[in-house]
C-alpha cells in the first residue's frame, strides 16, 4: 500500500455519480451510492481504508488519478487495452451494452442510419456510436447523429424529451434507466459487447492493484459480492475471479 494511502487511512475515489445504478447521488444530492460504491466500500475495508468519494465528470476521473488527485478511479470503467496502456487496472464486473427508445418506436441497433443517437461522452458506447457512424458514412446511408452529454442522465432524458432517438450505455444502466422511466422508455435489441468494468490506479501501482484485486477475492469469497449485487438486482454481472491488467 502507498505509504500516504496508509497513513491517511483512506481512499479519495474520483467516479461520475450519474451513472445509475452503479454510482450515482442520493436524494439528499451529496451522498454517492450504487452498487458500485458499495462493492468498492467494502474491498477498501479489507483494505482497513476508509473511502471518500469525490463526483466528477467522466473525462477527468483518469487524468485525476494520473495526476495523484484521486488514488482510484471507481466508475464503471471497461477494462480496454487503451486504458491499460496509461494506467493500471482491476477488474470486478462485467457487463454488455443495451439500447433504449421511446415505447412503440423501432430502432434496429444494427441498422441505425439516420437517427439521433445520445451516449455520454468518454464511454465505450461512443466508440460504439462513432464505429457505426463511419459505417454509415462508408455505404453511403443517411448519418448517424450523435448526441453527447456530459453525464448518462442527461442522455437518457434527451429520449425521454423527444430530442434523441436512442440512448447507449452499459446494460445495467439501461435496465434502469428503462425500470424508473414509468413507461417512457423501452428497450432497443438486447445485450452484446460484454466486457470487464475495472478499478483505475496510476500505472506504476501495480503491488497495491494486486493487494486491490486480493480484496475483491475476500469479497467474493465470504459472500459479500453477491449479497451488494443480489440487493441491487445486478448479480447477472457477478465474475469469480478479478484480476490486474486483464487480458
Amino acid at each position: 500500500m502507498p505509504p500516504d494511502i496508509r497513513s491517511a487511512g483512506k481512499l479519495v475515489v474520483g467516479t461520475d455519480a450519474t451513472y445509475a445504478p452503479s454510482e450515482f447521488l442520493d436524494t439528499d444530492g451529496k451522498t454517492v451510492i450504487g452498487f458500485d460504491v458499495e462493492i468498492f466500500d467494502a474491498v477498501a475495508a479489507k483494505l482497513g481504508l476508509a473511502t471518500e468519494w469525490r463526483p466528477a465528470k467522466f473525462t477527468d476521473i483518469i487524468p485525476g488519478v494520473q495526476s495523484t488527485k484521486y488514488d482510484v478511479g471507481v466508475s464503471s470503467f471497461a477494462a480496454t487495452k487503451e486504458r491499460m496502456q496509461t494506467v493500471t487496472v482491476v477488474s470486478y464486473y462485467s457487463d454488455g451494452t443495451r439500447w433504449a427508445q421511446r415505447p412503440g418506436d423501432t430502432i434496429d441497433p444494427g441498422d441505425a442510419c439516420g437517427r439521433k443517437l445520445a451516449v455520454q461522452v468518454g464511454t465505450v458506447s461512443l466508440d460504439d456510436v462513432e464505429a457505426r457512424a463511419k459505417k454509415c458514412a462508408k455505404t453511403g446511408k443517411p448519418p448517424i447523429a450523435i448526441l453527447q452529454y456530459q453525464a448518462q442522465a442527461d442522455a437518457t432524458a434527451a429520449v425521454v424529451s423527444d430530442k434523441a432517438d436512442a440512448m447507449i450505455a452499459d446494460a445495467t444502466v439501461t435496465a434502469y434507466a428503462v425500470k424508473q422511466s414509468g413507461g417512457r422508455l423501452a428497450f432497443a435489441g438486447g445485450e452484446y459487447d460484454t466486457a470487464l468494468y475495472a478499478y483505475v490506479l496510476p500505472k506504476d501501482q501495480t503491488a497495491f492493484a494486486a493487494a486491490i484485486e486480493a480484496a475483491v477475492e475476500r469479497i467474493i469469497a465470504d459472500g459479500t459480492y453477491r449479497k451488494i449485487l443480489t440487493t441491487w438486482g445486478v448479480e447477472a454481472g457477478a465474475i469469480t475471479g478479478p484480476a490486474v491488467n486483464p487480458s
